[in-house]
C-alpha cells in the first residue's frame, strides 16, 4: 500500500482538558487562528460561566476568565479577545495589557462574526455586512460594507471570507430544505459596489502565479453539492492584462455512496502548495490542485463531523475541531506527495508542475531528465526554463551556468546565459554563484542603475565577494552588500572611509566584531579631531566595558597636540567619577592647569572629580594664580596660613565658606595669624568669620583671642553678633560688660530685660559698683529676678525715691506690694507709703497681695483711703470688695448688709473668714455665692438644720440631695424631719419638690419616701392631684409595700393605668395589674393577663363569655391552641371568624391528628381567604381522611393550593393512592413515576419517566425495577442514566452489591453505541470486564483504549491481576517507566524482549535502566548485549561497568565496551584493557593503549612489564614512552633487547643526557649498526664533542665519519648564510643614515598618514608627542 501524502496529526484532546462536551460545537468553540482555541462553558445551572483559552503554541497553556457572553473570539496572534453579548453589544479586550481596546452597540443582532485578518472584524447581521478595524483609532463603530441578498434569508451562517487585498467577500449560509442541506452564498465585489448571489457551501480566496505571468492571479474557488451531484468551482476575479487568462475549472467531487447526506463544511487555500483543502461534513478531506483542479486526495479523517477550522501559521495546512473534542492538523507530507502523485503516471505533469511551484522533493530525476534532453535537442530557452524553475534550485548549480556559458549567443537574440538569468529575476531570488556572474558584466558595462534595483528587490544574494567587485565603482552600495553578507571586516573599513565613526561601534555590536579600535582611533584623530574625540568616548563609555585603554586614548590625543580634545574625552569619560581613574583625573587637571587654567578652574569648580593627586593639584593652582582652588586642595596647615593672610585676594564670602572646611584648631590659628599680620585690615573678616563659625570654634576660644590682642571693640561687635541666640552666661556678661564700656547703655538696658542667660547675682553686683547714671538695668535685673528687697534697701539707703517711683509706676506696678511691704520694713514713714500708693493706677495693682503684704504685718486699716478711692475710681476689682468686707466685719460697721447686698466680693474667702467670728455671716456668705459643702458643713457644725433644708430645696440639686442624703452623713434624720416638717409644705414650686423626691428616690429611702408623697398627696395639698406624684407613690408602694397598692387603687384615680399595669406585671403583681385594667375597661389587655400570666384559660374563656368581642375570642383561641385544646380552639376561632392564625392551626391540627376540626376551620377560612396553604391543608386533610372523592372534586374546582407540595407529602408519609391523583392532576411525570413504583405499576412508571426525562426519576424507577428483577426495563432506565457520567458510578455499585453482573456488562455494552456515550462508561465496562470476565479484557482494551480512562483503568487491571493488558494500559498512557517495571515484576506474564526493548529506551527514570540490566542479568543474559545496545546513547557507561565488575561478569558486555570506547571513558578503559590482558589479545591491548588515552598509565604499564610475554612488555615501554617515562621505557626495551624502540624513545625525549647514556650503552656492548642508528636518528641532540671522543676512544671513526661529514657541510652553510646577512645590514643601515642626514631635523615631509594634522596650531611642545609614543598608521587611506 503506497504511503499517505498527507501528514495528519492530532495536536490536542479538549475532554482532557475539562473542557465539557456541551461545549464543543459551533456555537460555542472558536478557532481563529492555530494559535488560540475559544471555549464557552457552562457546566450546569449553579456554576458559573466561563472562557477557556488554550494557546496551542504555548504548550497548550489554559487560560480561564469567568466571562459571560453570547460569543468569544480570538485574535490570530495576540491575546485579544472579542466579546459578543446580548447579540448586539461587542466589546474588544486585550488580555496581556488588561485594557479594553473597543466596545460598540449594534443596530440589529449579529448572527455571525469573525477576524478576515490581523486588525479587522467582518460582523454579518440579519440585513447587512459590517467591517470593524479594532486598531484604528478613528473607527469608533462597525462600517457597513454591503447589504445581504435575499438567497441569505433563513440561512444559518456558516463562514465569511475576505481577499487579501479586501476587494472581494463571500458569505456564506446553509439551510435545510427538502430533506438536504442547501448551500447559499453572496460574493461581493467592493470596486464595482455589486453581489452575486451563488449555491455553494464553501468557499475560499487564494492566489497563483501562472508560468510567464508578472504578477499573481487572484482566484475565487468555492465548492457545492447539490440533488444531482457535486462541484468545485475555480475562477478568476480582476483579471489584470498583462496576465494570461485563467481557464475557469470545474472538477467532480466525489462522495463515497454511504455519505448521501455529506457535504463541504470548510475550504481553505494553502498558499505555499497552491493546494485547496476542502473538509466534509463526515470528516473526508479532499486535497485539488489550484491551478488545474485536480484531485490530489481524498481520504477520511474524522468519524465526527469537522466543525470549524482554519489555516495554519505558514499557510501549508489547515487546522480543525471535530465534536469529540479533537483538534486535527493536516498538511502536504513534503517528501511523500511527488512520490505519490508518481505513483500515476496520468499526474505526472500535476507532479512535475507541484515540485517545481512548491520546491518539494521527488521529482528531480524528472527535472534532470528533461533539461538534459532539452539542451541536447537545441531547446535553450525552454532549458533555461527548467533549470529556472526545477525544485529547491537543484539545478541552479555553477555547472549549469557553465553549460548555458558554453552555448553560442544566436544572431539577434540574446544569449542564452542572459535569458537564464531574466527568468531567474522574474522567478525570485539568485543565489551566490548566479550574482557573481550577473554582477561582473552588468559593472563592466557601467550599468550600476540595474545592480541598485536588483538590490533594492532583494533579488542579488549579498556575499563578501560580490562587495569586493562592487567597492571600487560604488562604496556605499558595496557597504549594503558587506552589512547584508556579514562580513563585519570590509563594513567597519568602508564605514571609516566613508566617515560614518559613529555607526561602526553599534553595527559591531549588532555582529558581534570586535576591530582593533586603537587602530581606527589614531586614523580618525587625523581625519577629524572632533569626532575622534566622540567615537572615543563611545569606546570608552561602553555598556559592556571600554572598548579602549584610555589611557592609550589621551595619549594618541596629546601626539597630535590636542589639548581640547583630549579634555572634552576626558570630561565625559570620567564623569562616573570613580577610584580607578585617579591617575587619568590628576592628568587632564595638569594638562588644563599648565595650558588653559581657566578650563580647570571650572572643571574644579564643577567638583566633577574626587580622586586625583591633591597635593600635585593644589601646587599647580597656586603657581597659576588660583589661590582659591589652591587653598581647596592643601591639607598643609604652613601653606594654608601662609596663603590665607591674603585676604584682599580672596571674595570674603568664599573665605568664610573656606574656614568651614578647616579644624578647629588649624581655624584658630588661621585667625590668630590673619590678626598678628594685619589687624586693621582683617579685623572685619575675623569678626565675620568668627561670627559665623562660633557654635563650631567656641565664643570662650574667640573671646580669648579678641582679649589677647584687646581689642574691645571687636569683642563687642563678635558678642553682639551671638548674645541674642547664645545661652552661655559668660558671653552675654561679657556683652554686658562691653557694651558699658563702649557706653551703650541701651544696649546694656535690652540684654538685661530680653536676655534669660546670664548670672542675675554677678550681673546686679557689676551694675552696683559700675555707678551708673541711670539704674534702669538695675532696676530691671532686680525685677526680673526678684531682687526687690535689696533693690528697695539699695535705693532707699541712697535715697533715690524718684527711682522708686519710677520703679513701680513705669517699670513694674504689679511689683507695688512688694515694694510697700519692703517700705514698711525700713520703718517708712507712713505718708511716704500713702503718697505712693497714691501716685500709682491702682487697677495696674494686685490688690490681693497688697492687702496680703499689708495685713501679714498688722496694718490693714492702713489702706482703708487707699481702697474706698480705688471703689470710688469706679475700680470693682473682688480684691478691693474682698479687703472692704474684712474691714466692716472687724469693724463691726453693719456687714450684714454688706455682705447680702453686694455681690462682687468672693463668698469663699469671706465667709471663710467669718466662720469663726460669725456663723450666721457665713451662711449668708455661702448661700450668696452657692457655696454648697461650705454651707452643708457650717450649718451642720453649728446645728442649722432647718436653714440647710430651706437652703436644699431652693437650691434644688440631685447631687447635693445625693450628698446629704448619704447613709455616712451622721445628720440625715434631723436634716430629713426637717425637709418633711417645714422645707416642703413651705414650698410651693412643684418642680423643687420633684426634685426633692427624685432625691428620696435615688438614696433608697422608700419609708422616708411614702411618707413624704402621702403627707403631699393625700392630705389636701396643692400636689394631691398630681399625676406624676401618684404614680411614684403607685410604684413605691408597689416595691416597697404591696399591701398598700389595692387600696392606692380604688383611693387614686389621677395614675397611669398602663403604666402601672405593666409595672405591677413586671413585679409579679398580675391580680392588681387585672384590676388595673379592668378599672380602665381594657378588656384586650385584661384577658393577656389572665392568658400569658395568670395562666387561667379558664378565667379567660369566662371573661370572653361576660364581655363577647371577637378580639377577646381571637385571644382566647389562640391560647387555647398553645394550649392544645384544639378543639376549643377552632371553636373560638368560629366565634371570632377569625382565620388569620391559618398556619399555626394547620400545623398543630395536623401534627396532632385533628383532620376534622381542621376541616372545619379550614372551611370557614375559605369564605374570606383565598391563600394557598388554606386550599393546600383542606386538600391533604381529604388525602389523610382518605376521602379520594372529595379529593378529586376538591382539586377539579378553582383552588389555589399547592398541588405538588401536597403530593409530595402525601407521597412521603404513603398516601400513594392520594399522590397518584395530586401529581396526574398536574401532569407531573417525574413524581408520578416514582409514585408508581410504590404502587407496583412498572410499565407505567417507565413510560411516566421517559416523559419526565428526569436523571432522579429515571435512577429511582431503575433501582425498583432491579429490586424486582425487571431487567429489561431496568436496562431501558439505565442506558438513560449511565449517558451522565456523575451517575454512572452509582449505578454500578447497585449492580454490583446485587451481584447482578452480567446484566451489568449487557447494560453498559449496550451503551457504548449511544451518541452520547463518554470516556466513563468505557472505562467502567473495562473494569467490570477485569472483574467477571477478565478474558474479554483485552479485546476491550485494544479496540477502545482511546476513550478509556487509563488510571482508572490501570488501577481496575491491577487489582484484578491482568499483567499484560496492565503493560498495554501502560504503554498507550505514555507511562513508560510503570510498563517497563511492571514487565519486569511480572516477566512470566508480561515480558516480551522486542516490547520490552521498545518500551525502556522511553523511560523518564534513568535507574530503571540499571535495574532493566540486572533484570537481564538475572533473567536474559544472552539478550543483554542487544539491550545495551539499544540503551547505549542513555545510560551512564561508568556506572554500568562498575555494576558489571561488582558481579564479575565483565565478559558479558565486551561487545558493548567496545562499542562505547570511542567515548574514551577511563572505567571502560581500564575494563577493556583487563579484559585483553587475561585474554592475551595483545594486538587489541596495543590499539586500545595508542587510540584511547583515559587509563592510569603507571599502573597498566606496571601490570604489563611483568607479563610473560613480550608483547605486552613492549605495550608497557611504548606507554612509558608515551608518558614520558623515558629512562623507564628505554629500559624495558633494552631489557627485551627492542633497541628500535629504545632509538625511537631516545629521540622523542628531546634530552642530551638520555642519548647520550643510550649511546654510551651501544658502544659498551658493541652494537655498532644501534651506534650509527643513533647517530643519524638523535642528529640534532648529540654534541660533536661527545661523538668524537666515543669514537676515538671506541675506534669507530669509520662509523662516525658520516655524521662529521654532514655536520660540517651544514656548519659551513651556515656560516656563508650569517656572512651575507651581516654584509646586507651593514648596507642598509649605510643607506639610512645618509638619508637622515640629508633631512632636515624640522619640517621634514612625510606621509600624510603619519604626519597628523597639516596647517593646524603648533604643537605645544617641540616634537609634538609629550608622550614619546609615535603615531602609528591605520591603514585606511584618506578621502
Amino acid at each position: 500500500m503506497a504511503t499517505l501524502p498527507i501528514k495528519f496529526t492530532e495536536l490536542l484532546q479538549l475532554s482532557q482538558l475539562d473542557v465539557a462536551p456541551a461545549s464543543i460545537g459551533f456555537n460555542a468553540c472558536t478557532l481563529e487562528s492555530d494559535s488560540f482555541i475559544c471555549i464557552r462553558q457552562k457546566v450546569d445551572e449553579n456554576s458559573q460561566p466561563e472562557v477557556i483559552i488554550i494557546e496551542l503554541k504555548n504548550g497548550n497553556n489554559i487560560i480561564r476568565r469567568p466571562i459571560k457572553a453570547d460569543s468569544a473570539i480570538m485574535h490570530w496572534t495576540k491575546q485579544i479577545i472579542a466579546l459578543k453579548a446580548q447579540s448586539r453589544t461587542l466589546q474588544i479586550f486585550d488580555l496581556a495589557q488588561k485594557a479594553k481596546l473597543k466596545s460598540t452597540t449594534m443596530n440589529e443582532d449579529v448572527a455571525f462574526w469573525k477576524w478576515y485578518n490581523e486588525t479587522s472584524l467582518g460582523l454579518v447581521t440579519d440585513t447587512a455586512v459590517y467591517h470593524w478595524n479594532i486598531f484604528d483609532p478613528n473607527q469608533a463603530a462597525p462600517q457597513k460594507v454591503f447589504e445581504r441578498n435575499p438567497n441569505l434569508n433563513g440561512c444559518q451562517i456558516i463562514n465569511y471570507r475576505v481577499s487579501d487585498d479586501e476587494q472581494w467577500a463571500v458569505c456564506v449560509g446553509i439551510s435545510s430544505q427538502q430533506g438536504r442541506v442547501v448551500g447559499a452564498m453572496q460574493l461581493y465585489s467592493r470596486a464595482r459596489g455589486i453581489s452575486q448571489s451563488i449555491e455553494g457551501h464553501a468557499a475560499a480566496f487564494g492566489t497563483i502565479r501562472l508560468e510567464g505571468a508578472p504578477a499573481d492571479s487572484k482566484l475565487f474557488t468555492f465548492a457545492v453539492r447539490t440533488a444531482t451531484g457535486a462541484k468545485l468551482h475555480i475562477v478568476e476575479v480582476d483579471h489584470q492584462p498583462p496576465n494570461p487568462t485563467f481557464q475557469k475549472r470545474n472538477t467532480d467531487v466525489y462522495f463515497p455512496p454511504e455519505a448521501t447526506n455529506d457535504f463541504p463544511v470548510a475550504m481553505q487555500v494553502s498558499k505555499k502548495y497552491s493546494v485547496i483543502y476542502m473538509v466534509t461534513k463526515y470528516g473526508f478531506i479532499h486535497l485539488y490542485d489550484l491551478e488545474t483542479g485536480a484531485c490530489i486526495f481524498m481520504n477520511r479523517i474524522s468519524s465526527e463531523t469537522i466543525f470549524v477550522t482554519t489555516p495554519d501559521s505558514e499557510s501549508s495546512g489547515i487546522v480543525g475541531v471535530n465534536r469529540k473534542g479533537q483538534v486535527l492538523s493536516v498538511s502536504v507530507d513534503e517528501t511523500k506527495i511527488v512520490p505519490y502523485l508518481l505513483q500515476n503516471p496520468a499526474n505526472g505533469e500535476l507532479a512535475y508542475k507541484l515540485a517545481s511551484r512548491a520546491g518539494l522533493p521527488g521529482a528531480d530525476n524528472l527535472y534532470q531528465q528533461r533539461f538534459d534532453q532539452l539542451l541536447n535537442s537545441g531547446q535553450y530557452a525552454e532549458a533555461a526554463k527548467t533549470a529556472a524553475n526545477s525544485p529547491r534550485g537543484f539545478l541552479r548549480t555553477p555547472q549549469t551556468i557553465e553549460r548555458f556559458k558554453a552555448i553560442p549567443a544566436q544572431p539577434g537574440q540574446l544569449s542564452v546565459i542572459l535569458q537564464y538569468f531574466g527568468m531567474l529575476l522574474d522567478k525570485g531570488k539568485l543565489n551566490q554563484h548566479e550574482t557573481l556572474e550577473l554582477v561582473r558584466p552588468v559593472l563592466s558595462q557601467g550599468r550600476k542603475h540595474l545592480l541598485e534595483k536588483w538590490m533594492g528587490e532583494g533579488k542579488l544574494e549579498s556575499s563578501e565577494q560580490l562587495g569586493d567587485i562592487v567597492r571600487p565603482h560604488d562604496l556605499s552600495l558595496a557597504l549594503t552588500i558587506y552589512q547584508n553578507a556579514t562580513a563585519p571586516q570590509k563594513v567597519v573599513a568602508a564605514l571609516a572611509e566613508l566617515g560614518n565613526f559613529e555607526q561602526i561601534i553599534p553595527y559591531s555590536k549588532s555582529v558581534g566584531y570586535t576591530p582593533d579600535f586603537t587602530v581606527l582611533l589614531q586614523h580618525i584623530v587625523r581625519v577629524s579631531p572632533d569626532k575622534a574625540a566622540e567615537f572615543a568616548s563611545t569606546l570608552a563609555k561602553d555598556e559592556n566595558g571600554p572598548l579602549i585603554d584610555i589611557d592609550r586614548a589621551v595619549d594618541i590625543f596629546q601626539s597630535q597636540g590636542m589639548v581640547q580634545q583630549a579634555t572634552a574625552f576626558l570630561l565625559d569619560v570620567l564623569s562616573s567619577n570613580l577610584p580607578e581613574h585617579a591617575h587619568l583625573q590628576t592628568k587632564l587637571l595638569e594638562m588644563n592647569l599648565l595650558n588653559a587654567p581657566q578650563v580647570a578652574d571650572a572643571i574644579l569648580g564643577n567638583q566633577m572629580f574626587s580622586y586625583y593627586d591633591k597635593p600635585r593639584i593644589a601646587q599647580l593652582c597656586e603657581n597659576a594664580g588660583l589661590l582659591t582652588r589652591a587653598l581647596e586642595h592643601n591639607d598643609d596647615p604652613a601653606a594654608i596660613k601662609r596663603i590665607i593672610v591674603q585676604t584682599d585676594k580672596f571674595p570674603e564670602e568664599w573665605l568664610l565658606n573656606y574656614f568651614g572646611q578647616l579644624t578647629v584648631e588649624l581655624s584658630l590659628d588661621c585667625l590668630n595669624e590673619m590678626l598678628r599680620t594685619n589687624i586693621r585690615q582683617n579685623l572685619q573678616v575675623v569678626i565675620r568669620i568668627a561670627q559665623k563659625y562660633s557654635d563650631l570654634i567656641g565664643p570662650t576660644r574667640i573671646i580669648d583671642l579678641l582679649e589677647k590682642y584687646r581689642t574691645a571693640e571687636g569683642l563687642y561687635y563678635y558678642l553682639g553678633s551671638i548674645v541674642n541666640i547664645s545661652e552661655d552666661k559668660d558671653v552675654t556678661f561679657k556683652y554686658i560688660e562691653a557694651a558699658t564700656r563702649m557706653g551703650q547703655l541701651n544696649e546694656v538696658e535690652r540684654v538685661c530685660r530680653e536676655s534669660n542667660f546670664y548670672d542675675p547675682e554677678k550681673v546686679k553686683n557689676f551694675l552696683k559698683e559700675a555707678k551708673l547714671t541711670e539704674q534702669l538695668p538695675l532696676i530691671i535685673v532686680c525685677d526680673r529676678f526678684n531682687f526687690i528687697h535689696d533693690l528697695v534697701l539699695y535705693l532707699y539707703k541712697n535715697q533715690q525715691f524718684k527711682s522708686i517711683e519710677v520703679y513701680v509706676q513705669r517699670v513694674n506696678p504689679a511689683r507695688t506690694p512688694a515694694v510697700i511691704g519692703g517700705l514698711l520694713d525700713v520703718d517708712c514713714d507712713e505718708s511716704i507709703i500713702k503718697s505712693l500708693l497714691q501716685s500709682v493706677n491702682p487697677a495696674s495693682i494686685p490688690i490681693d497681695d497688697l492687702v496680703a503684704e499689708v495685713e501679714s504685718r498688722n496694718r490693714l486699716k492702713l489702706l482703708l483711703p487707699f481702697l474706698e478711692a480705688t471703689l470710688a475710681a469706679g475700680n470693682q476689682q473682688q480684691a478691693v470688695y474682698n479687703a472692704l468686707a474684712k474691714i466692716y466685719i472687724d469693724s463691726n460697721n453693719n456687714p450684714e448688709k454688706f455682705l447680702k447686698e453686694n455681690d462682687q466680693y468672693d463668698s469663699l474667702v469671706v465667709g471663710k473668714y467669718c466662720e469663726k467670728r460669725d456663723p450666721n455671716l457665713a451662711y449668708i456668705a455661702y448661700r450668696k455665692g452657692q457655696n454648697d459643702l461650705e454651707l452643708i458643713n457650717v450649718t451642720n457644725e453649728n446645728a442649722m438644720f432647718r436653714a440647710q433644708a430651706r437652703y436644699l430645696i431652693e437650691r434644688a440639686d440631685l447631687e447635693i440631695w445625693e450628698y446629704v442624703l448619704s447613709p455616712n452623713n451622721m445628720h440625715r434624720r434631723s436634716l430629713v424631719d426637717q425637709v418633711t416638717a417645714t422645707a416642703v409644705p413651705e414650698s410651693q414650686d412643684p418642680d423643687k419638690v420633684s426634685v426633692a423626691v427624685k432625691a428620696f428616690i435615688g438614696s433608697d429611702m422608700p419609708a422616708e419616701l411614702i411618707e413624704l408623697l402621702e403627707k403631699i398627696i393625700l392630705e389636701p395639698s396643692s400636689f394631691s392631684d398630681n399625676s406624676t406624684l401618684q404614680n411614684l407613690l403607685m410604684l413605691t408602694a408597689a416595691k416597697s409595700d404591696r399591701g398598700r397598692m389595692m387600696g392606692y387603687i380604688q383611693q387614686l384615680n389621677a395614675y397611669t393605668p398602663e403604666d402601672i399595669a405593666e409595672q405591677c406585671i413586671e413585679l409579679g403583681m398580675f391580680e392588681e395589674a387585672f384590676e388595673i385594667y379592668k378599672k380602665d375597661d381594657n378588656h384586650i389587655a385584661a384577658v393577656n393577663v389572665l392568658v400569658d400570666h395568670v395562666v387561667s384559660i379558664d378565667r379567660a374563656q369566662d371573661y370572653a363569655e361576660r364581655v363577647d368581642l371577637p378580639e377577646v375570642w381571637s385571644k382566647v383561641a389562640k391560647a387555647q391552641l398553645d394550649g392544645l385544646r384544639i378543639s376549643d380552639s377552632v371553636d373560638s376561632y368560629i366565634r371570632a371568624q377569625d382565620p388569620s392564625n391559618f398556619n399555626e392551626v394547620i400545623e398543630i391540627a395536623t401534627h396532632a391528628g385533628k383532620d376534622d376540626d381542621l376541616i372545619k376551620f379550614l372551611k370557614m377560612a375559605r369564605k374570606t381567604l383565598r391563600e394557598p396553604p388554606i386550599d393546600t391543608g383542606l386538600a391533604f386533610c381529604y388525602a389523610r381522611t382518605n376521602q379520594l372523592s372529595e379529593l378529586e372534586d376538591f382539586l377539579r374546582s378553582t383552588n389555589v393550593a399547592d398541588v405538588e407540595a401536597s403530593g409530595d407529602k402525601a407521597y412521603e408519609e404513603g398516601y400513594h393512592e392520594a399522590a397518584k391523583i395530586f401529581f396526574t392532576s398536574i401532569s407531573n411525570w417525574a413524581k408520578l413515576a416514582t409514585t408508581l413504583v410504590h404502587l407496583e405499576d412498572y410499565q407505567s412508571a417507565v413510560e411516566c419517566a421517559r416523559k419526565a426525562n428526569s436523571t432522579k426519576v429515571w435512577k429511582q424507577v431503575n433501582e425498583a425495577c432491579v429490586a424486582k428483577k425487571e431487567f429489561r426495563l431496568a436496562q431501558i432506565c439505565g442506558l438513560n442514566l449511565i449517558v451522565h457520567a456523575e451517575e454512572l458510578a452509582d449505578l454500578v455499585k447497585q449492580y454490583e452489591r446485587n451481584g447482578y453482573f452480567d446484566e451489568l456488562i449487557a447494560l453498559l455494552e449496550a451503551g457504548l453505541g449511544l451518541e452520547r456515550a463518554h470516556m466513563g462508561m468505557f472505562t467502567e465496562l473495562g473494569i467490570a470486564l477485569s472483574k467477571y470476565h477478565p478474558d474479554r479484557v483485552m479485546e476491550h482494551l485494544r479496540l477502545f483504549w482511546s476513550r478509556i480512562n487509563i488510571p482508572k483503568m490501570i488501577r481496575g487491571c491491577e487489582e484484578a491481576h491482568l499483567w499484560p493488558e496492565l503493560v498495554f494500559l501502560y504503554a498507550h498512557y505514555d507511562e513508560w517507566d510503570n510498563a517497563a517495571l511492571a514487565m519486569m515484576e511480572r516477566a512470566s506474564d508480561a515480558w516480551e524482549h522486542h516490547s520490552f526493548k521498545d518500551t525502556v529506551v522511553k523511560v523518564a527514570n534513568l535507574e530503571i535502566y540499571y535495574r532493566a540490566l540486572n533484570f537481564y542479568l538475572q533473567e536474559q543474559p544472552m539478550l543483554l548485549t542487544d539491550l545495551l545496545q539499544a540503551l547505549t546513547p542513555r545510560i551512564d557507561v561508568n556506572r554500568v561497568v562498575r555494576m558489571f565488575e561488582k558481579s564479575d561478569n565483565i565478559p558479558l558486555i565486551k561487545p558493548f565496551l567496545l562499542n562505547v570506547q570511542p567515548q574514551n571513558k577511563k572505567a571502560v578503559n581500564n575494563a577493556i584493557n583487563d579484559l585483553l590482558i587475561e585474554e592475551e589479545d595483545y594486538k587489541t591491548l596495543r590499539d586500545s593503549v595508542e587510540n584511547y588515552d583515559n587509563y592510569d598509565p603507571v599502573e597498566l604499564a606496571q601490570r604489563l612489564e611483568r607479563h610473560d610475554l613480550v608483547f605486552f612488555r613492549q605495550i608497557a615501554a611504548n606507554i612509558y614512552r608515551k608518558n614520558k617515562r623515558w629512562d623507564k621505557s628505554i629500559a624495558l626495551s633494552k631489557q627485551d633487547k627492542l633497541y628500535k624502540d629504545a632509538i625511537e624513545t631516545a629521540a622523542m625525549s628531546g634530552k642530551q643526557e638520555v642519548v647520550e647514556e643510550l649511546l654510551r650503552y651501544f658502544v659498551d656492548i658493541g652494537s655498532r649498526e644501534c651506534y650509527v642508528g643513533m647517530l643519524y636518528a638523535c642528529y640534532d641532540l648529540i654534541r660533536p664533542d661527545v661523538i668524537l671522543e666515543m669514537s676515538w676512544r671506541s675506534g669507530l671513526h669509520d662509523f662516525t665519519m658520516p655524521y662529521m661529514i654532514n655536520l660540517l657541510s651544514q656548519q659551513t652553510a651556515t656560516i656563508d648564510l650569517l656572512k651575507r646577512d651581516n654584509e646586507e645590514r651593514k648596507a642598509r643601515e649605510a643607506a639610512e643614515k645618509k638619508d637622515e642626514d640629508n633631512t632636515p631635523i624640522l619640517g621634514g615631509t612625510r606621509l600624510m598618514l603619519t604626519q597628523g594634522p597639516v596647517g593646524g596650531a603648533p604643537s605645544p611642545t617641540p616634537y609634538g608627542q609629550p608622550n614619546g609614543i609615535a603615531p602609528q598608521p591605520t591603514g585606511y587611506r584618506g578621502f
